[in-house]
């Protein structure tokens, strides 16, 4: 059967960077049934809504979905996608790779988000005039599926687990996280700790080696991910993946770069090694692989981006891994 992806490139580099991934995806799947769709500022502009009623509804029924970046309307946008998709988990691998000048080239591991609650998700209010409240949900059910689906990865690949949590302040919210990861952790052979986010924000720029997998709350997922992505060389190296039971969303952790966008040298790499877990989470395990391979190579030997301290446009590092490939 003929799987479909749902192609979204959104805004800025987002317009560039998903062509070069969609490129690479044909070259390795040919049986793929891509259909485009839109999102972001342009559309809004355009239609007066960043996320038409067509797009999440692409999203929410095709096997896949490879999306670029939001600008302003991201909040409008990406939180309704990975709602689309029935996202409960965001996982973000973040890794050195040889030929690039990392800050720490031993950092080799992988941030798994939860994707449903948090302030994110949270409900802001002005009360009164200067006065501003945000509400944040954290539920025993949302904690329990995100540590389940982290301890399961943990367990295939042999390797700890770090919860991360802010559980002295925030005893009610995160303490809730920490029990119910600790005991979902209880349940599997896994070696697991625990660590006070901003603790660990410093142990990672010292030594990231020490980290494996790392559970963490929406929030602070988010920030500690951007954080080890300057251990080795930027977002421009950063894929990711919003998991659901069925089906997912594969994006970029960048955003729309606007300083760059339109000049034909954005770094393709974070949307090609999506596009890498995008063909995994369809059994393509062979296919992403190559993929895997093909950029590791690129990176390793050139061209580069000038993110990077290469001269490459876009293009030649999309057609070096092509070529690759």
């Amino acid at each position: 059967m003929t799987e479909e992806i749902a192609v979204i490139p959104g805004d800025g580099i987002g317009r560039e960077v998903v062509p070069a991934a969609r490129e690479v995806l044909e070259t390795v799947e040919p049986g793929f049934e891509f259909v485009e769709a839109e999102a972001g500022d342009g559309v809004k502009e355009a239609t007066g809504e960043a996320l038409p009623d067509e797009t999440r509804e692409l999203a929410a029924s095709a096997d896949a979905t490879l999306f670029g970046a939001a600008g302003e309307t991201a909040a409008d946008v990406i939180l309704p996608l990975r709602r689309a998709v029935d996202s409960y988990a965001n996982v973000r691998p973040v890794r050195a790779y040889p030929g690039v000048d990392a800050p720490n080239p031993e950092t080799d591991l992988v941030f798994v988000r939860e994707n449903t609650e948090g302030v994110y998700a949270g409900h802001e209010a002005e009360v009164a005039p200067g006065v501003t409240t945000l509400t944040r949900v954290v539920t025993e059910s949302a904690s329990e599926e995100i540590a389940r689906y982290a301890f399961e990865y943990a367990a295939e690949r042999e390797l700890p687990v770090t919860i991360a949590h802010k559980a002295n302040v925030m005893a009610e919210t995160d303490g809730l996280f920490l029990e119910t990861a600790r005991r979902v952790g209880a349940d599997f052979d896994v070696p697991h700790d625990d660590a006070l986010m901003d603790a660990l924000a410093m142990h990672l720029v010292q030594r990231p080696e020490d980290y494996e997998v790392v559970l963490c709350p929406n929030l602070a997922g988010d920030v500690l991910s951007d954080l080890a992505a300057g251990l080795v060389g930027g977002l421009g190296l950063l894929p990711s993946a919003n998991v659901g039971e069925e089906r997912g969303l594969f994006e970029p952790v960048h955003g729309t770069a606007p300083d760059i966008a339109g000049e034909g040298v954005a770094n393709p790499t974070a949307a090609m090694l999506s596009a890498a877990m995008l063909l995994e989470s369809l059994d393509h395990d062979a296919a992403g692989e190559r993929v895997r391979s093909a950029v590791q190579a690129t990176l390793a030997s050139g061209p580069r981006t000038p993110d990077l301290g290469g001269d490459a446009t876009t293009a030649a590092v999309t057609d070096a891994v092509v070529g690759r490939l």
